[in-house]
This record gives structure tokens, sequence and C-alpha cells, in this order.
């Protein structure tokens, strides 16, 4: 549902594009007249976005999502009914606050529902914002037909007779009305109720109650913060900020570059910006089964690799076609990953609410507003410079410097903890290995002690059992002779020298009898 959310976001942030002169001929203005709506939607995203990380954090998400998806339905159809310049622009204005919220909130449901493992889904879901910005102007000028001379034509004959009768019409005309042009109506209208559909989407998600093991695994989330929480966000917001507007510049400008600065011509200039956008929604596409086996970190190393070499190579040969060619299209496929990537990528050391995703997604909005605007200027003033090859490689520098500073804030803390808890487990091994030894030592000097005992008992028993042979057999040696033979009655000295009368041993008692037996012979 998310990247279905997302695919309808693309295509009504880039339907404005190519029907941006029906809309001023529409309203009775030229286009340089009209550019404000630009300007009106840029900040309405602006305002979406710290709106949505404020109430991310206090309403239910698919409910704020439901309700944004409504509101830019509401935008889609009445953009074309309008009919004043100053309406316009102030329904472009909340336009662009529906789809701020948007914006932020599809990027928090991510982090929010995948945690640290959402990288695929995360690329999943800026991949469909591409396909839906590639499928507008399909949409808008290939399927409907929708044509831009004829309205021209019409701005340019009506021109007079809507000056001549502007004041007058000016009171009694409404402010919406039926558009001349219907193919602008329908191109409008089938993107807007193509959002409409989704967002039942969203609110039909509100009745499904979440398990306790996801509820476990969001407060387990919500205890994660780094460190050094709040210099990440700030050191984020920069590096969106850079590679945001360079992408946007690049993107706007490399149409009016290839053809006064490189010599190219307008076709050829119009399929050089188709490869750049065509390379980056297909890279981004690619990346959704890269980020299976590659870490966010590494992604982002080498899209900043890719886009610091290619943008090096724009400035070294930047009259060179063939250079040209193969250079956009490296610097396209290198700037799709970054920024889902680079969300990812923080949602792994610290827990991402919708305050701090509004926070680096206003970083982007500002890079997107302000870096195209400032080089706009510089350009008109240096005509002869590639202003924007200079833009693009200075923010390719800011974005490899700023990763660095960003990867060493987010892991130091953690490197920290990794070898106290290595020297605890030294010291557990240690203190267990020693406490070992000593049972083993105590235990030898037990067994020792034992067999000592042993062997003292056994050399008692044996000096006893020979002390009592020896003095018997003296005993027997040294009565005299005659004393033995005169006793005649041998049964009962047999009788008194048994074992049961006498109580001496076994042994004594056989040496005994013998030993009068061989004196009575």
């Amino acid at each position: 549902v998310l990247c279905a959310a997302f695919l309808g976001l693309g295509m009504s942030v880039a339907i404005l594009g190519p029907t941006f002169q029906d809309l001023a001929t529409n309203v009775n203005r030229n286009i340089s007249s009209l550019s404000l709506i630009f300007v009106g939607r840029a900040f309405g995203f602006l305002s979406g976005s710290v709106i949505g990380g404020i109430l991310l954090d206090n309403m239910n998400h698919f409910l704020l999502l439901g309700m944004s998806m409504l509101a830019t339905t509401v935008g889609l159809y009445l953009v074309p009914f309008c009919k004043t310049a100053v309406l316009l622009i102030i329904m472009m204005s909340v336009f662009g606050v529906s789809i701020g919220i948007l914006d932020t909130g599809g990027n928090v449901l991510i982090l929010a529902i995948w945690g640290d493992k959402g990288a695929p889904h995360m690329q999943a879901l800026h991949f469909s914002f591409a396909l839906g910005a590639f499928l507008a102007p399909l949409l808008a000028k290939l399927a409907l037909g929708t044509t831009t001379v004829s309205a021209a034509n019409h701005t340019e004959a009506d021109s007079n007779h809507s000056a001549l009768n502007q004041s007058s019409e000016a009171d009694s005309e409404s402010l919406f009305r039926v558009p001349d042009n219907m193919n602008l109506l329908w191109a409008y209208a089938i993107i807007g109720t193509y959002i409409f559909v989704v967002s039942l989407f969203f609110f039909a998600l509100l009745f499904k109650k979440s398990s306790r093991q996801e509820k476990a695994k969001a407060s387990a989330q919500r205890s994660r913060r780094a460190k050094y929480h709040n210099a990440l966000l700030c050191l984020l917001f920069l590096f969106f900020f850079f590679y945001v507007g360079a992408e946007v510049t690049y993107g706007s400008y490399v149409f009016s570059f290839a053809t006064t600065h490189a010599g190219m011509k307008e076709s050829e200039a119009a399929l050089l910006n188709s490869v750049f956008w065509g390379t980056f929604a297909a890279c981004r596409g690619l990346a959704i089964f890269f980020a299976t086996c590659l870490q966010p970190g590494t992604m982002i190393v080498l899209s900043n690799v890719g886009s610091l070499a290619s943008s090096l190579l724009l400035v070294l040969f930047d009259k060179s076609p063939v250079c040209l060619w193969i250079a956009t299209s490296v610097y396209g496929a290198s700037m799709a990953t970054t920024f889902p990537s680079g969300v990812s990528w923080i949602e792994q050391y610290t827990t991402i609410h919708g305050k701090s995703a509004a926070f680096f997604v206003v970083g982007a909005a500002l890079g997107e507003m302000a870096i195209p605007a400032v080089i706009g200027i510089l350009q008109g003033q240096y005509p002869d410079l590639p202003v924007v090859l200079y833009t693009i490689l200075g923010a390719s520098v800011a974005t490899a410097v700023l990763f660095p500073v960003l990867y060493k804030l987010a892991t130091s803390p953690l490197n920290q903890q990794r070898k106290e808890h290595r020297k605890s487990e030294d010291q557990k091994a240690l203190l267990s290995s020693s406490e070992l030894n000593d049972y083993e030592e105590e235990n030898e000097e037990e067994d020792a002690e034992k067999w000592n005992e042993m062997d003292f008992e056994v050399i008692e028993m044996n000096d006893t059992m020979r002390n009592s042979v020896i003095e018997t057999s003296r005993n027997v040696l040294t009565k005299p002779v005659a004393e033995i033979s005169s006793q005649s009655h041998s049964s009962a000295m047999v009788f008194e020298s048994s074992p049961a009368n006498s109580g001496k041993s076994p042994v004594s008692h056989l040496q005994e009898t013998s030993v009068k037996g061989t004196n009575a012979e």
C-alpha cells in the first residue's frame, strides 16, 4: 500500500511540469507570471513535512496518511477548475502540505514497521516515486493527447480580449469553472481517483490490530537512541540538503547546459535529460535487490564514489559529447540510491520518529528550493562558465566529506561499548581460568592428602601385623622346652589357643599350633 501511495505521489508531483502551460492558459496567464505556483507548492511541502512530523508522533499513522491522500485527491480534482492565478497558487500550497505529510509519513512508517531491516522496502518505496514521476508525462501527453500548442495559441488569441474585459468580468467570473481543455481535467482526475482508491486501503488498515510481538518490537526500537542523536540529525540535514539540491539542479538544468554550453541540438539535449532520469529510475529499481545483500552504508559509499567521479569528469571534459553522455548516465545511477539508503542507514544507530524524519526531509526540501534558485541567478551572471557542473561537483565533495563524519559519530559509542564489553569478557575469562586453576590445585592437594593418609594407614597396618607376628614368635621361642612338653593335654591347649577363646589373629594361631606340633614331636 505504501508503494502504491508513493506511485501516486510521484505522479501528482510530476504532473505539474507537462501541464504547466495548460494551467497558465486556464487562468489567462503566461508561464513567467505563474511561476509562483512552484514556490507555493514548495512552501506547502515544507509546512506539510513539519506538520506531519509532529502529528506522526501523536496520531495513528494509517489514519494520518489516509487523510493526507484524501486531501491530495481533493487538490487534484480542484486544480483544473481554478480560474484565477491567486486561487491556483493557494490550491498548490494546500496540495504541497498534503504531499509533504505523505512523504514524511511514508518514510516513518517504513522505519516503524521494519526498523533497521527495511532497506529493501525503503528502496522499493522511492523507486515507486520515481516510477510515478516517469509515468506522469506519458499520461498527460501521450495517453490523453494534451496539446500545448493549441493552449499557447489560445492564450495569445485571448490575451487582448482578456485585457479589455478583465476588469468587467473579474467580479462576475466565478472562482471555479469547468476548464475549456477537458484533457487537462481528465489528466488530474485519473491521478486523483487512483490516489483516492489507495487512501481507502489506509483506512482499511485501521481495523488491523497489531500483535504483541510487533508492539514489543516497537517499544524496543523506541528505546534505542544514539549518543550524538541531535548531531547526527543536523549533519544528515546538511547531507540531504546538498544531495537533493544537486539532483534537482542537474535534472533541471542539464537541458539548457547541453544546448548552450556543449552545443547539442534540442532533440539530443532532451534525450540526455531522459537518460539522466531513466538511469535514475532504473537504478532505484535495481537497488531493491542490491539492498538485500549490501548494507546501506556500503551503498552510500558506492553512490558517493560514483557521483564524485562522474561530476569530476563532467567538469574536466565539459565540452566533450561522449563524456557528457557517459558521465550523465553514471551520475543519474549514482544519485538514485542515496536518499533511501541514508534513511535506512541512520535507523541502524538511532530510532527515527516523526519529528526526526521531518527534520531531514525539510533539509532535502530546502536544498531542492535554494540550490536551483541560486544556480539560476549565477548562471545568468556568468553564462560562459559551467556553473551547474561546479555545483554538482561541490555537492558531491560535501556529501563525500559529511558521510565519514556521520559514520564516525554513529559508531564511536558502539566501538567504545564493544571495547568495554570485550575487556569485561577478558576479565571474566581470566577470573574464571584462575578460579579453575585454584580449584584444580585444591583438588590435587586434597587428592595428595588422601593418598598420603591411605599410604600411612597401609603402612601402619603392615607394621602392626608384622609386630604382632614377631612378638608371637618371640614369645613362643623364649618359653622353656620342658614346660611345653609337660603339658600332656593337647586338646585343652588347642582349645585355649583357638581364635574364639584367645582373641588372637588366625595367623598367630596357625603359627602357634605348628610350633607346638613340632616341639611335641
